[in-house]
């Protein structure tokens, strides 16, 4: 479950930063002047020339999420937004890590973050409407697989928190 979508997650990192590497380096120069730090100019991706040094540390923190070191992949992740605010993965997986350490409210925090940026991202809203039932909220569970329904159309993030609902149901109906 975890691996399946932390590999999309990566294919998505790789292909952004194949992008990247194939914007003129003038365009690239341009987008990061005016930021005083060296990381991406506003993608949910790094499009820097620090792209490899932040796919390579998220590989790391998504290499700790799936070997269940939610606190290291934390401490990774951070730097991550730290250095690219506008990182709608590393939010998503924040909050994946939080959640799986019980703590909601971060939780709910990063999901939120990583929608605000990208209100269609799969892995965020299919993470939070997990989050919404292991908070017994079934109703935001069910808004967010309705923004999965439009959002992918019968994606594998929209079947999990399908069953993840029905299971909910039978256990708690």
């Amino acid at each position: 479950d975890v691996t399946m979508v932390t590999q999309r997650i990566l294919i998505a990192s790789v292909v952004a930063i194949g992008l990247a590497l194939a914007i003129p380096a003038g365009f690239a120069g341009a987008a990061n002047s005016g930021g005083g730090s060296s990381s991406s100019g506003g993608s949910s991706s790094s499009s820097s020339g620090n792209s490899s040094s932040a796919a390579s540390m998220y590989k790391k923190a998504s290499a700790k999420v799936d070997a269940g070191k939610y606190d290291d992949a934390i401490e990774i992740l951070d730097d991550i937004v730290d250095d690219n605010p506008k990182n709608a993965d590393a939010w998503n997986l924040l909050g994946y890590s939080h959640r799986k350490l019980g703590e909601y409210d971060d939780a709910l925090e990063y999901y939120e973050k990583a929608l605000k940026l990208k209100p269609n991202h799969v892995g965020a809203n299919e993470y939070l409407g997990e989050l919404y039932l292991e908070m017994k909220d079934l109703p935001k569970a069910e808004e967010r697989l309705a923004v999965l329904a439009k959002a992918c159309n019968g994606c594998e993030e929209q079947k999990e928190l399908e069953e993840k609902i029905a299971d909910f149901k039978a256990n708690n109906g």
